[in-house]
């Protein structure tokens, strides 16, 4: 509700003056952002045309460097909040913004049609109604290997006798006034950060079943279903940083720098609650892109979480494993023996030291005593590994003490020891307690589709660009963890968000929507 306005006139003469100048900033800063589309839109159909009829690796590139710049452009335009339909003198008499024509959709897709009748009775006196006309609107959908359109029919009723109308309402669509249903924009969602195909390869591939859906009207789709889902990610993170127990990792993506036309490294980050080795909690992955790895960005991601954390050894979490004012720290380090074995398997690899060899067989017998114990419960665990990984970290602390002046300190191998010995304490801390894992591999399985994603699309197109696409891999993969496929979820959610009541959003949450589908059918 807006607040009520001031009777000095004032006040109310500088409320208008501060309005009015965040229009013409806002509207500044629209030209700015039209002159840069027109301008990429000029220099991507220069550079077709250059390379037609010839092949330049470089060239390619750099016109796939635009298309995706120009792509994030139009997305971030699209993933604002709707305006708020008061104050603007471009609204029509109905309080929204004039909607744009509506594309005809091509003749030769089928066609489903849904009739949504009213009553024939009439609700005012009873008389009889009559068909006096009717309203049809095309959606266009996408069936797993094909294209539909959805025609909703209404039927416009007339009472016989009072002659009152009436009409059954449009079903709601995710993108008000849109062309699009729920399965395709899924689709879209899909292609783009699970299968790692850009707008603008999309539209070639719709093109070719003759449905001319271009970037742009692509970009504006994924910008909007992104903003619909910012609650469930936000629910998502409560529920991650609610655990006792997480995993963390990150890897690098380039970002195109504005204004310079190069790429800058930026960072996805990954947290991971899974207690299904010893848990029924339902597992969740939370993704959050920063533009930098300065260990404020880390810090300020867990600034709500107090537990275990299982981590590589980056300087940027250690703030957060510091006691402060005789207090114990929050966080508690849990370090990763798979971190410690790739070093001596590295090793072993290069040289065939006999040594790395012992290293390795060592730490196999502690991963052996895992496989025994995953399923069991955290009290069992603690006591299994009390009696069987104590005694075999213990030995392989004291061979490590004295293998290592054996070597010469500047050695890889050294360097490996050195390594583990360093992180003891964080390493061993699995023993007493049965929820902790022995490695870090549960997150870098969720950090490998980002990798993917990287080498298929080169890069982010902007900070925001990899938030969003944050935000969609964390509803992806957390989909994935509880047994989903993500794009029969992701239409679902599309379909029911819009209308859906913001109190009742875990409803939409993936394990949710897992107990309720496996209770439709069991019903049925």
């Amino acid at each position: 509700m807006a607040e009520p306005l001031p009777n000095d006139i004032d006040a109310l003469k500088r409320i208008i003056a501060e309005r009015d100048a965040e229009l013409t900033a806002a509207k500044a800063g629209l030209v700015t952002k039209s002159l840069e589309v027109e301008k990429l839109k000029i220099q991507i159909a220069r550079l077709k045309r250059m390379t037609f009829g010839k092949s330049s690796e470089r060239m390619v590139r750099e016109l796939e460097q635009l298309e995706l710049k120009l792509e994030e452009l139009e997305t971030e335009e699209a993933a604002a909040p709707p305006p708020s339909p008061r104050g603007s003198s471009e609204e029509n008499a109905r309080g929204h913004t004039p909607a744009k024509p509506r594309r005809q959709l091509p003749d030769h897709l089928p066609r489903r049609t849904k009739i949504h009748e009213v009553a024939h009775e009439c609700q005012h006196c009873g008389g009889a109604m009559r068909k006096v006309g009717e309203d049809v609107t095309e959606v266009l959908e996408y069936i797993p290997g094909r294209f539909e359109v959805i025609r909703h029919v209404r039927p416009a009723m007339s009472c016989r006798q009072c002659e009152a109308m009436a009409q059954a309402p449009m079903p709601p669509l995710p993108i008000p006034r849109g062309m699009a249903g729920p399965r395709l924009l899924a689709h879209v969602l899909i292609s783009k950060f699970s299968d790692h195909l850009p707008l603008y390869r999309q539209a070639e591939i719709y093109a070719r079943d003759g449905v001319d859906l271009d970037r742009s009207l692509l970009a504006d789709w994924v910008g909007k279903a992104s903003w619909l889902v910012e609650p469930l990610v936000d629910r998502i993170a409560a529920h991650v940083m609610s655990g006792n127990v997480i995993h963390a990792d990150d890897t690098p993506v380039p970002v195109l720098a504005p204004g310079s036309g190069k790429t800058k490294t930026g960072r996805y980050w990954v947290y991971l609650r899974d207690e299904r080795p010893h848990c029924p909690a339902p597992p969740a992955a939370l993704y959050r892109y920063a533009p930098d790895r300065k260990g404020e960005r880390c810090r300020q991601h867990l600034k709500d979480f107090s537990g275990h954390l299982h981590a590589d050894g980056y300087a940027g979490f250690q703030e957060l494993y510091a006691a402060r004012g005789g207090r114990p720290a929050a966080v508690m380090e849990v370090a990763c023996w798979a971190h410690v074995r790739r070093q001596f398997h590295d090793v072993h690899k290069a040289t065939g030291a006999p040594i790395a060899v012992e290293a390795l067989e060592r730490i196999g017998a502690l991963f052996a005593v895992e496989r025994e114990i995953k399923g069991k419960p955290p009290d069992e665990r603690a006591a299994i590994r009390a009696k069987c990984t104590r005694p075999l970290i213990e030995a392989l602390g004291s061979w490590f003490d004295v293998t290592l002046p054996k070597i010469s300190g500047r050695s890889e191998l050294a360097g490996a020891i050195r390594y583990a010995r360093s992180r003891w304490p964080a390493l061993t801390r699995l023993i007493d307690d049965g929820r902790l894992e022995i490695s870090n591999n549960a997150v870098e399985n969720a950090i490998r589709p980002l990798a993917l994603g990287r080498k298929n699309y080169l890069f982010a197109g902007s900070d925001a660009g990899g938030q969003r696409a944050a935000n969609v891999y964390t509803l992806i993969r957390t989909a994935e963890l509880n047994g989903l496929e993500p794009e029969a979820y992701l239409a679902d959610v599309l379909a029911r968000i819009g209308e859906h009541p913001i109190n009742r959003v875990d409803e939409l949450l993936p394990w949710a929507w897992a107990e309720r589908e496996g209770v439709a059918k069991l019903a049925a």
